[in-house]
C-alpha cells in the first residue's frame, strides 16, 4: 500500500508541476477553462503560486520533511476541492474529471504523508 501511495504522491508532484508551468505560460487550455468556470485571468498567476507552493512542499516532504509534505498535501486537497466546486457552481461538467483527478492525487499524497509522519 505504501508503494502505491508513494507512486500517487510522485504522480501528484508531476501533474501539479505540469499544471503550474501551464498556468505560468498561460496555456490556452488554462485560460479557456478558467473563463468557463468564472475565474478571472488575473487570478491565474496567483493560482500558479499557490499550486507551486504545494508542489514544493510535497517535494520537501519526499526528502524528509514529512510534516511539511502533509501540510502541502492538505493544502492541495483544499485547492482542488475549490476547483471542483468552481466547476459545479458554473455547471461546467465536461472537464470536471481533471480537477477531480488532481483531487484524488492530493488525497493519496495526504494519506501517504499521514502514514509517513505517523
Amino acid at each position: 500500500m505504501e508503494i502505491a501511495l508513494l507512486a500517487a504522491t510522485v504522480g501528484c508532484v508531476l501533474a501539479n508541476a505540469g499544471e503550474v508551468v501551464a498556468k505560468v505560460v498561460r496555456a490556452q487550455f488554462v485560460v479557456q477553462n478558467s473563463a468557463e468556470v468564472g475565474v478571472a485571468p488575473t487570478w491565474i498567476p496567483y493560482l500558479a503560486v499557490i499550486e507551486g507552493a504545494g508542489v514544493a512542499g510535497l517535494v520537501a516532504g519526499l526528502f524528509g520533511a514529512e510534516s511539511l509534505g502533509l501540510a502541502a498535501a492538505i493544502g492541495l486537497v483544499l485547492f482542488f476541492v475549490g476547483a471542483v466546486a468552481a466547476h459545479i457552481r458554473a455547471r461546467v461538467f465536461h472537464n470536471i474529471a481533471f480537477p477531480g483527478g488532481f483531487l484524488v492525487l492530493a488525497l493519496a499524497a495526504t494519506a501517504f504523508f499521514a502514514w509517513a509522519a505517523g
